[in-house]
């Protein structure tokens, strides 16, 4: 591992932007903010960028309060502000924060308040302009925003990090981005500062991760791929070279190695971190109708044709290769249903969708057809209602489109392809392949789709070198349509099988010798004594997947009839079938040479058959293939048994079938005996399996007694309720009684002035009964002459004032009709309060004293 010299690493750095860490949190995540760049050491090398939700119809003091938690000057951003080490910017409100060049911008918001993300938008643009060197932050908050941010942070191979849910006062935010592995680093505020510096190596005084991997040789990572492609049986040789390793160093970054050696060792002493690392290496960035101009070229006119043109009562097949989380095959699924909906005579047309991705996890996400609302808020509120179903946690898609799509684990490497496909869309996985994989899976997406069959790429791919497979449809959308099957056919390497096609080496061995340019005498003899004189031989894998051929092997091998099968065990002649399938299994199982002498084809008894069967140690190419030699040996016409019985000499070809059937049965000993032992491991399995759902026994019965404890405590809150229940009923009934016992009548209006409760009393002055509750004051008669009780009521409300005066009805009584709000026990007005006091006898008594 070569270390770069101080003068370069100077002259590197120069040259780099400041690297900066962008910390998201909600409007109430301002202890975690503070707590994180309160151990944010100065210098630390870095900027930080603070996006926070904030009101934008307020002026916000967070400059001033981060300002108190850290030495760094804490800036405001303004436009086009340049990014500066060891300083704090925050964003305005009613802003949209981003970074392009080494510079901040600023945007006003296209959302309207409520579904704005302004963490999501900073952090992909940290990911579109500082690529590996983004490091995006999610702190206490609620909702989603920021895991798309971090997941596209994570697709360019920068670092991410989140907040421990179980220290945050708002846990939504820093769950979803864990939920979906967007989080390298999970920990306290006041840790990820020291996380963050020394993965980057940016720590005074440290030596980082960085300067003792980042220039590793491609070579060092051998070991890595290879446990790799043992643990998983997955081939990553053939990716960059650059993406594999800026993965790899950050995983040794966050575990503190800096060599590729202790790094493999980890690897080998845990296979949790085998897993963590390959689905790293596994990049699955993706949204709904991503490059939404693709997809609308794609609408417009490439999908119109091929329903066009499609074959009767044949559905419309598509492939979408490296699905991730099924977006994108949900997208093709929604936008063929809205072109063959608004298409004369389409109607009839099937759509069959297949997805797939190396990564199982993504698969298992995508099959469940369920997204949070993050994920689908870029689609128009027209696919939502249409296309999903709204749940608590976010939207799931309709079982109509689901069910169009059928989502499956691949590798696009090494398992057989989908075939005789409409439509092929692999967007944004060709550009982690090297160019000899390109060159590879090119023709054999040719050979997938139907003739005139169109493939889709990422914005960033082109078919490249091979232009005479496809036409390019729109080299801005990256649509191709298939060329003629001609220009393609022989260019294809088809994967045999997927652990065969791990050995990338022993699969391109040509199938026969050529003269290389300039050869010498002695390759030309030693070429002319291997054709003229060598036996016929055929390579395989440990399955008997043949890999090579040498010489004539047509009396020992023939392909089956039906699909083609290049397996030995169908392609054997039925006389050598048996043993040859049992010398195999022995050579695989015990490493070592096998023979099988004395066999005869099928009608010749004047040539013996032996075959050698020997597993290949050198070279390290072909290390774990299997050789198979056949080798003929003339027999002699005048041979006898010597063996005779009662005088008489037994016929040679007796003898020679009796030779045969001993043999044969020594062979069905052998896979009797082999057949016994597999038996016997599919019983320890049983056994095994047997263990374990008595354990998942165990666990559902735990589960039971759970939830009938749960249903004890739920009973019990239903008697607490009912008893609460009772009390509000009694009170309710003392309060009817208290308001019939003052005699006062009593009317409540809610907020509109419309009817709630009244006395009994009421009905002598307003003509009221039950059905009247909901009506409004002004519908209702009364005997009172007062026409303006419904404007003072309304006054009263206005005003919060109350009303008080006295008046006559018609039937010679007088009442003190008393106006007030009505206020609830959080001081809340909820309508008013209309008493009425009989003083009829004191107007009486007034009265009288008066003529008197």
């Amino acid at each position: 591992m070569t270390l770069p010299t101080p003068t370069s690493h100077v002259a590197e750095e120069e040259r780099r932007p400041t690297r900066i860490v962008g910390l998201g949190a909600s409007a109430g995540g301002l202890e975690p903010l503070e707590q994180f760049l309160a151990q944010v050491p100065v210098p630390s090398g870095l900027a930080y960028i603070v996006v926070q939700h904030l009101d934008p119809t307020q002026k916000t003091m967070l400059t001033e309060l981060l300002q108190r938690a850290t030495s760094m000057p804490v800036r405001e951003v303004t436009a086009s502000m340049p990014v500066k080490p060891d300083t704090v910017y925050v964003i305005p409100p009613n802003a949209e924060l981003t970074v392009k060049d080494g510079l901040l911008r600023l945007a006003e918001p296209n959302e309207p308040r409520g579904m704005r993300l302004p963490i999501d938008v900073l952090f992909c643009s940290l990911a579109r302009d500082q690529g590996a060197h983004a490091v995006g932050v999610v702190l206490s908050g609620m909702g989603s925003d920021g895991t798309l941010g971090l997941q596209a942070i994570q697709s360019q191979g920068g670092l991410t990090l989140a907040q421990d849910p179980r220290s945050a006062q708002f846990d939504s935010m820093p769950k979803s981005a864990i939920a979906v592995g967007a989080a390298d680093i999970v920990g306290l505020p006041g840790d990820l500062p020291n996380r963050i510096l020394l993965v980057t190596g940016t720590r005074p005084n440290a030596t980082g991760p960085a300067h003792g991997v980042g220039d590793a040789a491609a070579d060092e990572l051998g070991p890595i791929l290879e446990l790799l492609r043992t643990h998983g049986e997955h081939d990553l040789t053939l990716y960059k070279p650059s993406t594999l390793r800026r993965r790899i160093e950050r995983r040794m970054a966050i575990h503190g190695f800096h060599g590729t050696a202790e790094y493999a060792d980890f690897l080998l002493a845990n296979p949790s971190e085998r897993d963590l690392l390959f689905k790293e290496l596994l990049i699955g960035v993706t949204s709904f109708f991503r490059d939404p101009q693709a997809w609308d070229e794609l609408g417009s006119i490439v999908l119109p044709e091929l329903l066009a043109r499609r074959e009767p009562d044949k559905p419309f097949r598509a492939w979408v290769a490296g699905c991730s989380t099924g977006e994108e095959a949900f997208s093709l699924a929604m936008l063929f249903t809205e072109i063959r909906d608004r298409t004369a005579g389409a109607a009839a047309a099937t759509l069959q969708i297949f997805a797939t991705d190396l990564n199982a996890d993504a698969i298992a996400f995508a099959r469940r057809g369920r997204y949070p609302a993050s994920a689908t808020a870029a689609l128009s509120a027209e696919r939502l209602a249409r296309f999903f179903r709204a749940q608590a946690d976010g939207q799931v898609i309709e079982p109509r489109i689901r069910d169009l799509v059928l989502f499956a684990q691949h590798d696009v490497i090494m398992d057989p392809p989908f075939t005789r496909l409409d439509l092929l869309l692999c967007r944004n996985l060709l550009i982690y392949f090297n160019v000899t994989l390109q060159k590879r899976l090119l023709p054999l997406f040719h050979y997938s789709l139907r003739p005139g069959g169109v493939l889709m790429l990422g914005e960033s791919e082109t078919v490249g070198s091979a232009q005479n497979l496809f036409a390019s449809l729109s080299s801005k959308s990256r649509l191709y349509r298939r060329g003629p099957a001609a220009a393609a056919f022989g260019a294809v390497t088809f994967p045999v099988h997927r652990r065969s096609a791990a050995r990338t080496p022993a699969q391109e061995l040509p199938m026969s010798p050529q003269t290389p340019p300039g050869a010498n005498l002695q390759t030309l003899a030693d070429q002319l004594l291997l054709q003229k004189y060598s036996p016929a031989a055929i390579v395989v894998n440990g399955t008997g997947d043949v890999l090579y051929i040498s010489g004539h092997t047509g009396r020992y091998l023939e392909p089956a009839a039906g699909k083609a099968n290049w397996n030995i065990h169908v392609m054997a002649r039925p006389a050598i079938r048996t043993q040859l399938t049992v010398a195999l299994r022995r050579a695989v199982k015990e490493r070592a040479a096998v023979d099988v002498h004395g066999l005869h084809l099928d009608g010749d008894a004047t040539r013996q058959l032996d075959i050698t069967v020997e597993p290949i140690d050198e070279p390290k190419a072909l290390e774990g293939l299997v050789m198979v030699v056949f080798r003929e040996i003339n027999v002699p016409p005048t041979a006898k048994s010597g063996r005779h019985k009662r005088g008489g000499t037994i016929d040679p070809a007796i003898s020679t079938e009796l030779m045969r059937s001993q043999e044969e049965l020594k062979a069905l000993r052998e896979a009797m005996r082999a057949a016994e032992e597999e038996r016997q491991a599919a019983i320890e399995e049983l056994q095994s399996t047997n263990e374990e759902l008595q354990s998942a026994n165990e666990e559902l019965t735990t589960s039971k007694e759970e939830s009938q404890s749960m249903n004890e405590e739920l009973q019990t809150i239903n008697v607490e309720l009912r008893s609460k229940l009772d009390d509000l009923a009694l009170a309710q009934g003392d309060m009817q009684n208290l308001l019939n016992s003052t005699d006062i009548a009593t009317l409540f209006l809610d907020e509109d002035l419309n009817v709630r409760r009244f006395t009994e009393q009421v009905k002598r002055i307003i003509n009221l009964r039950e059905a009247d509750i909901g009506r409004p004051l002004s519908d209702l008669a009364t005997t009172l002459n007062y026409p303006e009780l419904y404007v003072d009521a309304k006054e009263t409300l206005r005003t919060l004032s109350f009303s008080e005066k006295e008046i006559s009805t018609s039937d010679q009584h007088w009442f003190k009709v008393r106006i007030m709000p009505y206020r609830t026990v959080a001081n809340v007005i909820q309508g008013a309060v209309i008493t009425f006091v009989d003083i009829t006898a004191a107007k009486q008594l007034e009265s009288r004293l008066r003529k008197t």
